[in-house]
C-alpha cells in the first residue's frame, strides 16, 4: 500500500506563508512522495510552484522567495487518480472570470468521468486525467453564479467520493471535508494566523495549537488577515465513514485524528490483539516502523515474561520507490530493507507484530529470515482485519487478484507465509479502540462493502449517488 495525499492551507496576518507551507509539507511527506506543490496569493496575484519529487527536492530558497503572499495552500501527492506526471501534480491552479483558484485534494472521487463529460460538453478544456481538476472546474463554474459558500455547497452536491480539500480563491483560504469524513482534516491556531492540515503533526511543526477536526460536511473559511475563521455546516449525514486505516497505518503516530492520538490507538489495538489471540512467547517484536506501537501495547497486555524487543533493523536508505518488477526482486527487497538481530531471535520463540498483510510477500520473507536467524517458533499477529478488497477512496492498494486474503482463509495464509500461527484483529476491536460504531467507519477493504456507490461493488449503507446535471443544493 501507498499513502494517500497530504494537504495544508495557511492564512497569516502579514508574513509570507511559503516557508510555513514548506515546513508543513515536510511534516506530511509520509502521505505522498511523487510530487509536491505550493500556491500562494498576495491579494493581487497568484503564485505557484509544483513539481515531481520529494519536498526537499522540489523547493529551494529561490522557489520559496518567489511565492509571495500571506495566504496559500500546499500538497504532497501519491497518485490514486490520474497519471504519474506533472499535469496531475497539485495544487491545481485555474484562472477564470471571477478570479483565480488553487485546489489541493486528498481522496478519490467516484463520479469523476460523469462530471468531466458534462463540463467538457459545456466547453471546459482539461489538461489532466485526475479528479482534482474536475473539482476545480466545477467550483469555478459555480463561482460565476454564486457566492463562495453557495458555490462550494453546489459542488459538494455534485461530487461523490472521499475528499479533504484546501482551496485558495484569490487570497481566501478554505478547507472542505467530505460529508462522510472519510479523509482527515484539522484546524490549528498559530501566533499570527490559522492553518488547515491533513494531520495535526503539521500544526505541531509550526508551533501551533490544534483547535479541532473539521467536521464531516463542513466548510472552513480562514480570514484573509489571519484573525480567525468562519465555518458552515453545508451537508449533514446520519453516518460517517472515517477511514480506519488512518489509525492503523497511514497517519503519523504523533497526530491526533478525530480526537484520538494515533499512537495511543495503536497501543490499544495491540492490547486488544493480545486479548483476542495472544500467545506466550519469549519475545514480541514489531515490524519497523508501523508495527512498533502495536507491539508495545501487545507486550504490555501480556503476562510477565513476554518481553518487547527490537528484533528487526530497517535500512532507511531503501526507499518506497525501489524498483521491484519481478517477484524475485520483491523478495530480495525485503532482505535489503530488514535484517534480524540474531541475539534477540536465536533459540527463542518469537511473536512478530505488523499492521497488515497485503500480498504476503513481505510476511513470508520475514518469517523465513527469523527462522534463518535461529528462531524456534515464529508467530504472526496483525493489528487489523484481513484485507480482502481494494480501496477506492484514495489508497493505492492491490487488486483482488493480488490480495492474499481475498480468496484464502487465515489458515491458508498461515500456511503460505509458513508461520507457526497467524491471527488478525477483529473489526469489533477496531471500533472499540476508536470509541465508535463500525457503522461509522469505512471498512470496504476488509468487508468488501463500501460507503459510496461504486460500480460492481456492494454498499454498507443506503447511498444516493448525485445525478450529474442537476444541483441538489438549495438556492
Amino acid at each position: 500500500m501507498h499513502e494517500k495525499c497530504g494537504v495544508v492551507g495557511i492564512s497569516t496576518a502579514d508574513r509570507d506563508v511559503a516557508r510555513p507551507l514548506y515546513y508543513s509539507l515536510y511534516a506530511l511527506q509520509h502521505r505522498g512522495q511523487e510530487s509536491a506543490g505550493i500556491v500562494t496569493h498576495d491579494g493581487f496575484q497568484q503564485y505557484e510552484h509544483v513539481e515531481m519529487g520529494l519536498v526537499g527536492d522540489v523547493f529551494d530558497e529561490s522557489d520559496l522567495d518567489s511565492l509571495n503572499g500571506s495566504n496559500g495552500i500546499g500538497h504532497v501527492r501519491y497518485p490514486t487518480s490520474g497519471s504519474v506526471n506533472n499535469c496531475c501534480a497539485q495544487p491545481f491552479s485555474v484562472s477564470f472570470k471571477s478570479g483565480s483558484l488553487g485546489l489541493a485534494h486528498n481522496g478519490n472521487l467516484i463520479n469523476t468521468a460523469e462530471i468531466r463529460e458534462e463540463l467538457a460538453a459545456l466547453g471546459h478544456a482539461f489538461t489532466s486525467d485526475g479528479d482534482t481538476e474536475v473539482i476545480a472546474h466545477d467550483l469555478a463554474r459555480n463561482l460565476l453564479e454564486e457566492d463562495l459558500v453557495r458555490a462550494v455547497k453546489r459542488t459538494m452536491s455534485r461530487i461523490h467520493g472521499s475528499y479533504s480539500l484546501t482551496i485558495t480563491h484569490d487570497e481566501t483560504v478554505l478547507g472542505v471535508r467530505d460529508p462522510q469524513g472519510n479523509r482527515p482534516l484539522c484546524i490549528g491556531e498559530l501566533d499570527d494566523g490559522y492553518v488547515l492540515a491533513s494531520e495535526s503533526a503539521a500544526i505541531d511543526t509550526l508551533d501551533g495549537e490544534l483547535v479541532r477536526d473539521v467536521r464531516p460536511g463542513e466548510l472552513v473559511v480562514l480570514h484573509d488577515d489571519g484573525s480567525g475563521f468562519d465555518t458552515y455546516q453545508l451537508v449533514e449525514t446520519e453516518q460517517t465513514a472515517h477511514c480506519f486505516f488512518e489509525h492503523v497505518y497511514f497517519a503519523r503516530p504523533d497526530s491526533v485524528i478525530d480526537d484520538e492520538l494515533v499512537y495511543e490507538v495503536r497501543r490499544d489495538l495491540g492490547g486488544a490483539l493480545w486479548e483476542e489471540s495472544g500467545i506466550e512467547t519469549d519475545v514480541v517484536m514489531p515490524v519497523p516502523d508501523s508495527g512498533r506501537a502495536f507491539a508495545s501495547g501487545y507486550a504490555d497486555a501480556a503476562p510477565e515474561g513476554v518481553d518487547f524487543a527490537e528484533g528487526l533493523m530497517k535500512n532507511r536508505y531503501v526507499g518506497r520507490t525501489f524498483i521491484m518488477p519481478t517477484q524475485d526482486e520483491r523478495e530480495r527487497a525485503v532482505r535489503l530493507k530488514l535484517n534480524p538481530i540474531k541475539s534477540t531471535v536465536e533459540g527463542k520463540t518469537v511473536t512478530v507484530i505488523d499492521d497488515s498483510i497485503v500480498r504476503g510477500t513481505t510476511s513470508s520473507q520475514l518469517v523465513e529470515l527469523l527462522y534463518e536467524a535461529g528462531a524456534e517458533e515464529v508467530h504472526v499477529r496483525i493489528g487489523a482485519p484481513p484485507i480482502v478488497a481494494p480501496c477506492y477512496m484514495g489508497i493505492d492498494m492491490a487488486s483482488r487478484d493480488e490480495l492474499i486474503a481475498a480468496d484464502r482463509s487465515v489458515e491458508e495464509i498461515r500456511e503460505e507465509i509458513q508461520a507457526d500461527s497467524l491471527s488478525y484483529l477483529s473489526i469489533e476491536a477496531i471500533a472499540d479502540a476508536l470509541g465508535t460504531s463500525d457503522s461509522d467507519l469505512c471498512l470496504g477493504c476488509v468487508t468488501g462493502e463500501y460507503p459510496y456507490d461504486i460500480e460492481g461493488e456492494r454498499t454498507d449503507r443506503e447511498v444516493t449517488r448525485p445525478v450529474v446535471g442537476h444541483s441538489s443544493a438549495d438556492d
